[in-house]
């Protein structure tokens, strides 16, 4: 039977007939995250994937899945800002181990880079993940980032993949994890003092859970829009994000209509400026939090918030959530500053997240494999 390409469409609901490509979609991205890491625990649920598309002022995203028959055995994702200004869309691509090197890959990679094309974005940058090695240690030749000293398999499937459609490695992230079961006492303390130092500085801790308070609102999402600007990017083209107000509420809709909670702990100066900030996301019935977004404006580096933050957060999830036992997070690896906090509370890498790109008019080689 013929392999279909198409794109999958988004249902109004789930558990209804017209979600059955749809909850398909996202059932095979828990196998492709069992297959590839041994767990599932960086799967999608049908539910999160719905959050974020009936949540799409700002961030546009479409599905691709490849069809064997009614099944599906390959998928694509990609999603990119509306802002008309933007250069880029990113992608993510998997096949069922069952059904690769027959091409499968690359007639996603096509449909995804058309849907690029048709977007008008020159800049296509996709990702990757690789568990660390028993060991640690890789045979053969190796794979370095424009910057940070990470390196990566170069005979990793992904990795020759992308070389053979055109794209270039542009940044290494490290996926780490920290145990945070019985440590909430030392995370207090450690807390306690940093807060009275940081107070010292003019800082005050705002805590609040899903929704920012309406005074806090303005200045969570100027902080937000920084947080591409200032963040570590290698070589990675990297769109401005236009926050405001607006899009704040939409980004918390998105992640209450998925079922996932989120903590946020921000320092706070006298003068009402949101200082730094950190994100730990909940999603539902699962035994593990992540850690995405954690920035320090630039101006406020220097008086240890980003620790400070960090601690209020793990103190308030061993409160409210005492269940959630493990803690992921990623970091560039050139990230030397974010990268020092993490490991000081206990982080340990785990694998890495590759970040692949290429400009439309570079022409890709020809390629079965995927």
């Amino acid at each position: 039977m013929s392999i279909e390409i198409r794109p999958v469409p988004v249902p109004r609901e789930l558990g209804t007939p017209e979600a059955r490509d749809f909850e398909a979609y996202a059932a095979l991205g828990f196998e492709l995250e069992r297959a590839n890491w041994g767990h599932d625990h960086f799967a999608e649920t049908a539910a999160e994937l719905l959050g974020f598309h009936r949540n799409d002022a700002h961030r546009g995203r479409l599905l691709i899945g490849a069809f064997d028959g009614d099944a599906i055995i390959g998928r694509s994702g990609l999603g990119w800002e509306r802002d008309e200004a933007s250069a880029t869309v990113e992608i993510t691509l998997g096949v069922h181990p069952s059904h690769r090197r027959r091409g499968v890959g690359s007639r996603l990679l096509v449909a995804a880079e058309h849907a690029a094309r048709e977007l008008g974005r020159a800049t296509v940058v996709a990702y990757s993940d690789h568990p660390d090695p028993a060991g640690g240690a890789h045979d053969g030749p190796v794979l370095r980032a424009p910057d940070g000293d990470a390196e990566l398999s170069a005979s990793a499937p992904a990795a020759a993949f992308a070389a053979a459609h055109g794209y270039s490695l542009a940044q290494l992230e490290r996926v780490s994890s920290l145990a945070v079961s019985g440590r909430v006492d030392e995370f207090r303390r450690e807390l306690e003092a940093r807060a009275v130092r940081a107070a010292d500085r003019g800082y005050r801790l705002e805590l609040w859970n899903d929704r920012t308070p309406e005074a806090l609102v303005d200045a969570y999402a100027a902080a937000r829009e920084r947080m591409v600007l200032e963040v570590p990017a290698g070589g990675v083209t990297i769109d401005p994000e236009r926050w405001d107000a607006a899009r704040v509420r939409e980004h918390e809709a998105e992640q209450l209509d998925g079922g996932t909670s989120v903590l946020v702990a921000a320092a706070i100066t006298d003068e009402g400026v949101l200082a730094g900030y950190t994100e730990l996301e909940l999603p539902r019935g699962r035994a593990f939090a992540y850690q995405y977004d954690t920035l320090v404006v630039r101006a406020h580096r220097g008086h240890g918030l980003g620790m400070l933050v960090k601690l209020a957060n793990l103190v308030r999830l061993a409160e409210l959530a005492p269940e959630r036992a493990v803690v992921y997070t990623w970091n560039a690896d050139e990230n030397e500053h974010m990268l020092a906090i993490n490991i000081a509370l206990g982080f340990r890498r785990c694998g890495l997240e590759a970040i692949w790109q290429r400009e439309r008019d570079e022409a890709p080689a020809q390629a079965d494999a995927g």
